[in-house]
């Protein structure tokens, strides 16, 4: 009895699970996305259009005394666009590679309030994708491959009975130092050139690497194949629910937005974003994150090795 259950019934029972949790998790992020929260710049506003945008709804506003300071807001990742209201008449500001469903939520969102008004909008595109990866799809894949690569890789170096501490977060370190660059190369040769912040970005995705390496590592040596499970459970599937993909978590319900600014997707889109489009702004609080994940792993992995220590010391 005990070994058919283990040859049909778990991997019955664990396929099933899986696919409700997946279901679960996916389907309530993308049911009806609404915009939350989206930060913009107002320059010289008043009246009806100062009020549409400051009265709620999907935006977060910030009012600048000139264009040139909002350009300089959007310049450093502060604001994803900015409203010029003058004598020229409106002109809108918004940067490419805030994302199209941000950049699309701002531009319609002004566009139809001007034609109401009988006024045209003019429209700037600053920090625009590259020209091989116009919608930085190629960037978020990037991102997703190297969570997954890197949850198999060190989800088979945990799992494994030899070895220590050390050699385990040796093998974090050398897959995020040899996968980053494979995976950024791999990008520039499929979209082209990305400019002079290509080696910021391998950095950040190599770093990104480490921080999820280590905490499915530590996992799986804490608590073994469930442990696994609870790594890419959280890790990388929440994890990438959370980030709301190329569109971004600000159209995402608000449980998933809550938890998108301490996981680590969305997060390393976001610092390769700001290290290629955006001359490195913006990187502090990616790093930041990045690094607990990263410390949190270590100390995951600590633990197993000492719970791992007592139980080879009562065998």
């Amino acid at each position: 009895m005990r070994n058919y259950a283990e040859t049909y019934l778990q991997p019955l029972v664990a396929g099933l699970l899986a696919l409700v949790v997946l279901i679960g998790l996916i389907g309530p992020a993308i049911k009806s996305p609404s915009p939350h929260d989206i930060p913009i710049g107002i320059v010289a506003g008043g009246g009806s259009q100062f009020a549409f945008a400051s009265s709620g709804g999907p935006f977060t506003v910030t009012t600048y005394d000139s264009e040139h300071a909002a350009r300089q807001a959007i310049d450093s990742h502060d604001i994803d666009g900015a409203l010029v209201l003058g004598p020229g008449g409106p002109k809108l500001i918004v940067a490419g590679a805030a994302g199209d469903a941000v950049t699309g939520v701002i531009t319609g969102a002004f566009t139809q309030l001007f034609q109401k008004q009988g006024q045209a909008l003019q429209v700037e595109v600053v920090h625009p994708f590259a020209s091989g990866d116009p919608h930085g799809l190629i960037l978020f894949f990037v991102v997703l491959a190297i969570l997954i690569s890197t949850l198999i890789a060190n989800a088979l170096a945990g799992l494994r009975r030899e070895g220590g501490f050390m050699s385990r977060l040796l093998i974090v370190l050398i897959f995020a130092v040899v996968a980053a660059p494979v995976a950024m190369g791999v990008a520039t040769w499929i979209a082209g050139d990305y400019g002079s912040g290509f080696w910021t970005a391998t950095a950040l995705v190599a770093l990104g690497s480490a921080a999820v390496g280590a905490a499915v590592a530590g996992a799986a040596r804490l608590l073994g194949r469930p442990g696994v499970a609870l790594a890419a459970l959280i890790a990388v599937l929440l994890d990438l629910v959370c980030s709301g993909g190329p569109i971004g978590s600000q159209l995402l319900p608000d449980a998933y937005r809550s938890l998108a600014p301490g996981m680590p997707a969305g997060q390393l889109y976001g610092a390769i974003r700001g290290a290629l489009y955006f001359d490195g702004a913006g990187l502090a609080t990616p790093i930041t994150v990045l690094a607990i994940w990263f410390a949190g792993g270590i100390v995951l992995l600590l633990l197993g090795e000492l719970v791992s220590r007592r139980r080879a010391a009562h065998g």
